[in-house]
């Protein structure tokens, strides 16, 4: 009974717990609930605050840009208007400098209308004036005529004639003056000329013809050559007499000198040194010497392939050495042998043509310059050295005449030295055969194109054939024909004071109009 009693009361007390924890439950679920609510309310009051807020901060923003809006109309509008007054202004401006002007133009159209009223009335005064003049005139013409017994015509005819005498006796007495004063100065006039032209060209010339150049590979060389205390360049000079230039050039050395095969016997001496390296004076001498053997060896087989090209036989060994000896001999830069071998066929040629001796032409030929290999040893003109050449080793009459005869020196006795004479002319006279440096021969040519160019109205200038004649076009719409005549007489006179160049310069100045159209 207890049992149950006990069991009873334990079942009571379960329930009773399981509602108080229940009761106890819903009081918490009650309480999270009310918390929930207020914590909803919180945020929706936060929320319309926080609307409230932005709405407040819109109406500001958008207040303060109409403000702004209205501030920049207000301005463009003060603006727009302060632009029509001064354009109001300045149309006010202009009205009144249009009434100045008509004014102006008022005043002046009456002061024409006058002076052309003044106009008339001068020109009807001068008309006048005219009529009386030439009335005045025949009346003149009349009277002479009545007096002098001619007509107006047979006193001009009397009148020109007189003075056609009259000129052509003082034209008479002017020309025999001159004559006379030409055949007194002329001599003399001569040598001057002569003297200033070779004074001109002689730097040059000498520049072209006295001087070799080695290239070195290095200036470093320089010291090598010149060796101690000039040792070297001492023994080099002494042993094959010419001079050595090492200062002035760089990496070069300029060899001077009038013989032309002691500069050839120096050129190669100094190149094989260089390019050996053992550069001492026992060395320079034997190589010097060496050397030397080889270049009359080589100027010797080339005067006989000569010789052989020509066909020419039973020459003295002499002037077959004297022949080779002209390899290293120019006259403007062409190679006297190479000259002498073209005289030869040239002549050879015009020979064969006319029927006479070709063997003997091309030996008198070949043997015309014969006295250019001496020049440099010997006082005398090339023409008199190969004459006196000729004599010694027995050569024949014709041949002496050739030599003395083809620069004019003496009159030809045969038919075969004007043939010579002429052969040689040719040769010289050949495109290319005579030329000078390259450098030089540029040089002139622009110097003379600058000088041509220095002319005001000059538009172009060409130096052509081969700078012996510069043509000068001018501006035709700035230079008249008389300017265009008188400037070439002054660029003549320019290029004379100023150039130096050979022979003579023709200066033709080119003035031209020229109108083009199509036909479409």
């Amino acid at each position: 009974m207890e049992i149950i009693e006990i069991g009873i009361l334990g079942i009571a007390g379960i329930i009773i717990g399981a509602v108080i924890g229940f009761l106890l439950r819903n009081r918490m679920l009650e309480d999270k609930v009310k918390e929930g609510r207020e914590q909803a309310e919180r945020i929706i009051k936060d929320a319309e605050r926080e609307v409230e807020a932005k709405r407040k901060e819109i109406e500001i923003e958008a207040k303060d840009k109409l403000y702004q809006a209205r501030l920049e109309t207000e301005r463009e509008t003060k603006d727009k208007q302060t632009e029509l007054i001064n354009l109001d202004k300045k149309l006010s401006q202009r009205e009144s400098h249009l009434d100045k002007k008509g004014d102006q133009l008022d005043r002046k159209d009456n002061e024409l209308h006058r002076k052309d009223r003044e106009l008339t009335a001068r020109e009807k005064l001068a008309t006048e004036k005219v009529d009386q003049y030439e009335q005045s005139l025949r009346s003149a013409r009349e009277q002479l005529e009545q007096i002098s017994g001619m007509s107006a015509e047979e006193a001009k005819q009397y009148l020109m004639k007189v003075m056609e005498d009259e000129a052509k006796f003082e034209a008479a007495k002017e020309m025999k003056r001159i004559e006379d004063e030409a055949k007194n100065t002329a001599e003399k006039k001569a040598k001057e000329i002569i003297t200033i032209a070779i004074q001109r060209y002689a730097n040059e010339h000498i520049t072209e013809v006295a001087v070799s150049v080695v290239h070195l590979p290095n200036d470093e060389m320089k010291g090598r050559i010149i060796g101690r205390e000039g040792r070297n360049i001492r023994a080099l000079e002494s042993a094959t007499g010419v001079d050595f230039i090492v200062d002035d050039t760089p990496e070069a050395v300029i060899i001077s000198g009038f013989d032309p095969v002691r500069r050839e016997v120096a050129r190669q001496t100094l190149e094989k040194l260089i390019s050996d390296g053992r550069i001492h004076p026992g060395r320079i001498e034997d190589l010097v010497d060496k050397v030397r053997r080889d270049v009359e060896k080589n100027m010797k087989e080339d005067a006989e392939k000569v010789l052989f090209e020509l066909g020419i036989q039973n020459v003295h060994p002499e002037i077959v050495k004297l022949l080779g000896r002209l390899k290293y001999r120019t006259s403007y830069g062409q190679n006297n042998l190479w000259h002498a071998r073209e005289v030869a066929f040239i002549c050879g040629m015009m020979a064969s043509e006319l029927g006479l001796d070709v063997t003997l032409c091309k030996r008198m030929s070949l043997l015309h310059d014969i006295g250019k290999a001496v020049t440099h040893e010997h006082e005398g003109s090339h023409t008199t050295l190969g004459l006196e050449i000729a004599r010694k080793y027995g050569e024949n009459a014709k041949v002496q005449n050739a030599i003395i005869s083809h620069h004019a020196d003496v009159e030809p006795n045969c038919v075969e030295s004007v043939l010579v004479a002429a052969a040689d002319a040719l040769s010289g006279a050949r495109p290319g055969a005579r030329r000078e440096t390259f450098d030089a021969y540029i040089k002139r040519l622009e110097n003379l194109e600058k000088v041509a160019t220095s002319f005001k109205g000059v538009e172009k200038a060409y130096a052509i054939s081969a700078g012996r004649e510069i043509r000068v076009i001018v501006k035709h719409e700035t230079i008249s024909d008389a300017e265009a005549a008188q400037i070439a007489r002054e660029m003549s006179k320019k290029i004379h004071d100023e150039l130096t160049y050979p022979g003579q310069i023709k200066v033709t100045v080119i003035r031209e109009s020229r109108y083009v159209e199509m036909a479409k």
